[in-house]
């Protein structure tokens, strides 16, 4: 197996090496997961493998999870079909920048996504290093945020757009849980800046320490906010990759963010993702 630094930031490129073959051979698999914790985001490309071989090197990470909103294999669960076609809308989005179910109480640890159809050109896929977004925050920045944490939710997110009792169902089923606004990393212990597209908003910012009139709060958090998630954004955080069909990328959803660039017209876009499971944010 070779490994390929795609970016000073984040992101690697496998050669020579079948993720089937990473099935039945345990030190190819710890080459594998050692890369991911150094590169944040993986990629391979011509993985012709299977749906329950997909799932399988999937659940040597931990055990997989199906999406409430995005339809998943009926013979492969935990398999996520996030499908387009050219018969979407045009005024469809893709997303902003986010880390894959913060809106659970334990997001997921990580994920493996397949393409099996593309546009020809665009619809690419961007992934950002929340351990380095963090390590570059002023201290002062850092001060203010230590102790900070932060509602996620499904409801103003996948439910915007059901009607109300379905968005409420979906919000009983899932409650905004909060989360810390920097986490420790699980496996590795490093620091990461936490705040994505599925936050709405900071749970303990309105203290004496913070706010002097009603005013400060309003502006100071909300300002603050726009801040931290913004440092997604930054190009020297940041992958680009361009698909094809039998690629994959493999990414830790700990210490990352992506974002699927929505640049093609309606056309086939056919991505199948294995989630899997995490553990709640410290």
């Amino acid at each position: 197996m070779k490994v390929e630094q795609l970016t000073c930031a984040i992101g690697a490129e496998l050669t020579g090496v079948r993720l089937s073959d990473a099935l039945h051979d345990e030190d190819l698999f710890s080459e594998v997961r050692q890369a991911l914790f150094k590169h944040r985001v993986l990629f391979l490309r011509d993985q012709d493998i299977t749906r329950p071989e997909h799932v399988a090197f999937a659940r040597k990470f931990g055990d997989l999870e199906d999406h409430p909103v995005v339809g998943s294999d009926p013979e492969n669960p935990g398999l996520v079909q996030v499908y387009r076609s050219e018969l979407s809308p045009p005024e469809r989005y893709e997303n902003a920048w986010h880390s894959d179910t913060t809106w659970r109480e334990a997001p997921q640890f990580g994920a493996v996504l397949r393409c099996l159809e593309c546009p020809p050109v665009g619809g690419d896929t961007m992934w950002a290093n929340m351990v380095l977004a963090y390590e570059r925050l002023p201290d002062t920045v850092k001060a203010q945020i230590a102790d900070l944490r932060a509602r996620h939710s499904i409801e103003a997110s996948f439910g915007a757009a059901m009607s109300i009792e379905k968005r409420l169902a979906l919000k009983a089923q899932y409650p905004d849980p909060e989360h810390p606004v920097v986490r420790t990393h699980p496996v590795t212990g490093e620091k990461v800046l936490y705040v994505n597209g599925f936050t709405t908003h900071f749970t303990n910012y309105h203290t004496a320490a913070r706010v002097r009139v009603g005013q400060d709060h309003t502006h100071g958090s909300n300002d603050l906010m726009k801040y931290l998630i913004s440092q997604a954004q930054i190009p020297e955080y940041q992958v680009r990759w361009r698909w094809k069909p039998n690629s994959i990328a493999i990414w830790d959803n700990s210490a990352t963010q992506h974002y699927a660039v929505m640049d093609y017209p309606a056309c086939v876009r056919k991505m199948e993702r294995a989630g899997i499971i995490g553990t709640k944010p410290f």
